[in-house]
């Protein structure tokens, strides 16, 4: 079995005007989408980042990759290594709450990319789900929990192109966030609630919190300030919401920080900012900054790498989920995939699937059902998955048209609010 054919196709999907600590989400998310073609018929998928650099990358890498057999991952990470150290032309942006967009972390975004279609090759060959090649199933489903986002109504700049009308609505307080909780909860049946904070001023989002723990007091919470509040704002927060959380995500910026947090209020500290490789992992094992690490596969360098994190998380004994960033199925599958086959998953997944649109999907079939808050584990060969050939045409004609190549945050912000800084920790 040889590869004989790799497709990449940059997409674009609607997102909605989600509020985080870096500003605001663009109407667009960027996506590529892989497709790689065997001499015996098979075409294994992949998901990843769409922005311009990584879109270079991976061009670059595809052409070395023709004639490799995908059961060579050995190969492929030394090929994609080559490709890395040689760089990548054109502008770099950074958006310091996506690792993926660290250059730094270039040679495991590119693995991953193509390490999981070479995995889903490898499953469709044998005949097996991929699950069984990362070494079966320890649950049939994976829990995932409820995303909740301060937003805006609709985006600034797209009622007059007829971009439809975001069908959330507003969230800028507790009332309407727990309108939102309400409805996402009721059509996922989600069984823990996550907030995305550092959006608001600090003692306001506790408030929403609070709000969440009167109106599901059986379910679990988070609040992600995104490394936004300072030292003194999340340890005074934190005491506030002691005993309402199940635990307490990167509310300040560094490990060093999150260590001193750790120490002044006992909390659960969780992290995917300061623990995103193991040099990192090494460093917070020595302070005790996170005790929760969030994983994911787009840039950790791919499942059979986040296995091993999730061997080491067991060793140091410390607690272990996902991160989430804004994806369509595929991405979706290969995450439930992984975190079926690890018997360490301490916590309920993040995803923000729920946000996207039910007509903007790439699989056959539709979006993927997220029933009683769990994806369930797909069992025909590879990730289970085939694509929609027409709606990725349709999606990649959206990308061309959009005007995106980069996320920025920020800029985006600047259009709600000219004189926005970006500054972190801002509280």
């Amino acid at each position: 079995m040889k590869i004989h054919r790799i497709t990449i196709t940059p997409i674009a999907f609607r997102d909605p005007p989600l509020l985080n600590a870096a500003g605001i989400h663009e109407p667009y998310a960027l996506r590529s989408i892989i497709e790689i073609e065997t001499d015996n018929g098979h075409v294994g998928l992949g998901e990843t980042y769409g922005d311009a650099p990584v879109l270079a990358l991976l061009d670059s890498t595809r052409a070395h990759l023709i004639g490799m057999d995908p059961f060579d991952t050995n190969g492929l990470r030394a090929r994609v290594a080559a490709v890395v150290r040689q760089g990548v032309r054109g502008e770099r942006v950074e958006y310091e709450l996506a690792p993926g967009t660290d250059p730094r972390k270039d040679a495991e975004k590119i693995y991953a990319a193509f390490e999981v279609p070479f995995l889903d090759l490898q499953a469709r060959h044998l005949g097996i789900p991929l699950v069984e090649l990362l070494g079966g199933a320890v649950r049939p489903e994976v829990p995932y929990s409820a995303y909740l986002f301060f937003k805006y109504a609709q985006h600034i700049d797209m009622p007059a192109t007829g971009y439809p009308l975001d069908p959330w609505g507003e969230t800028l307080n507790a009332e309407q966030l727990v309108a939102q909780a309400r409805t996402m909860i009721d059509a996922h049946g989600f069984g823990s609630i996550k907030l995305k904070a550092g959006v608001l001023e600090p003692s306001e989002e506790v408030k929403c919190i609070k709000a969440l723990k009167r109106a599901f007091p059986d379910k679990p919470l988070r609040i992600d300030p995104n490394g936004n509040w300072s030292l003194a704002t999340a340890i005074a927060m934190g005491r506030e919401l002691a005993g309402d959380l199940e635990y307490y995500e990167d509310p300040t910026p560094t490990l060093e920080g999150m260590a001193e947090l750790h120490r002044a209020t006992g909390m659960p500290l969780a992290t995917n900012m300061v623990v995103t490789d193991l040099r990192q992992f090494r460093e917070n094992v020595r302070l005790n900054g996170a005790q929760i690490i969030l994983s994911d596969h787009h840039y950790w360098g791919g499942l059979r790498d986040t296995q091993l994190l999730a061997r080491m998380c067991e060793t140091f004994d410390l607690g272990l989920s996902m991160h989430s960033n804004s994806h369509l199925g595929i991405s979706l599958m290969a995450m439930t995939h992984l975190a079926a086959s690890v018997p360490r998953l301490s916590y309920a997944c993040d995803t923000h699937y729920p946000w996207q649109a039910p007509d903007e999907e790439v699989v056959r079939g539709g979006k993927i059902a997220i029933r009683n808050g769990a994806v369930a584990v797909t069992r025909a060969p590879g990730l289970g998955l085939e694509i929609d050939q027409d709606q990725l045409a349709k999606l990649h004609e959206q990308f061309l048209r959009c005007g995106v190549r980069t996320r920025n945050d920020a800029i985006q912000m600047r259009k709600y609010q000219p004189d926005w800084s970006g500054r972190a920790p801002r509280f």
